[in-house]
């Protein structure tokens, strides 16, 4: 069914509808691409074994966002750039196509490094100008560290990929893509302690919902645990295993704190708040998949 046709069935915004679409989509393509893989995987390695499923559903969300609501994101393409709405759909479609190709394993050398090098223009070309204009403002350094994590993911993905790069383009992209992941991972882990009231996982504006209880101690045990993942990473101390109960305890996080707080965002008619809910669920899902992707280019001897 077409989305404009859900958005008029649902009551909910084209854009929204969308991008949930999309999301659910590759859900169930990644899904099926990594069945046997999931089902042969024991203990903790079966939470390893969905890094590229974390990572590939967000791109597709995002991607959605850019086709469906463009008015959303063209605000944040520098105004020196010419046909500011065609890199939006531009954009749009890339996401699109490296969510396939990472959700499949299929070419996933070439997705993950343009996917990370994209990410790296929008933080050198964007974000940290923007941060260097307000450096007293944490929202944008979160920004800033959030998307050099996702950025350093999708190298890590390209480094670890089966038909991935080879000599120095391996030893490059992985170790760039773990500093990336760890800086990001101890600047959250701070914030957790210095603003313990919003949301767990990438500490932005939102606060947790009154309706979960121990909310605080919540927010404190996940910036404990962001401290020792980006701790034992930049050491390279068991980064496997810490990684592995990090990414778990926030994707645990995503699902029954984020999915609620998503469904709350669907029910309110504006679709502004819609876009914003369906963007924090994916925004953590998708550091999710950073460190799980983190695990698992990590030795089992690690």
């Amino acid at each position: 069914m077409h989305p404009t046709m859900l958005a008029t069935f649902f009551e909910i915004s084209r854009t929204a509808v969308g991008m949930c679409s999309a999301g659910i989509a590759l859900f169930l393509i990644g899904v099926w691409a990594t069945k046997n893989e999931i089902a042969e995987a024991r203990g903790l390695d079966k939470i390893v074994a969905l890094s590229n499923l974390c990572f590939a559903i967000p791109l597709a969300v995002f991607g959605a966002l850019h086709l469906f609501g463009p008015r959303f994101v063209i605000d944040i393409v520098p105004v020196y750039m010419p046909w500011r709405l065609f890199w939006a759909y531009f954009v749009g479609c890339a996401l699109i196509a490296a969510s396939l190709s990472i959700a499949t394993k299929i070419g996933v050398r070439w997705s993950g490094l343009l996917f990370g090098t994209m990410m790296f223009l929008f933080v050198a070309l964007i974000h940290f100008p923007g941060a260097l204009r307000q450096p007293h403002d944490r929202i944008i350094w979160t920004i800033v560290f959030r998307e050099l994590s996702f950025g350093g993911g999708g190298w890590i993905l390209a480094g670890n990929a089966k038909d991935g790069w080879r000599g120095l383009g391996k030893s490059m992209l992985i170790p760039v893509g773990r500093i990336l992941i760890a800086i990001a991972a101890i600047f959250f882990g701070v914030e957790h302690f210095l603003h313990p009231t919003g949301l767990p996982g990438v500490p932005l504006k939102k606060q947790m919902p009154t309706w979960i209880p121990g909310g605080t101690a919540i927010d404190y045990a996940t910036g404990a645990a962001l401290l020792v993942a980006g701790g034992s990473i930049l050491l390279n101390r068991k980064t496997r295993t810490v990684a592995t109960w990090v990414g778990g305890w926030i994707l645990l996080l995503v699902l029954v704190i984020y999915g609620p707080v998503l469904v709350m965002a669907l029910s309110d008619p504006g679709t502004a708040v819609e876009v914003e809910g369906i963007n924090y669920f994916a925004d953590t899902l998708l550091f999710v998949g950073a460190i799980l992707a983190l695990a698992s280019a990590t030795s089992r001897s690690d």
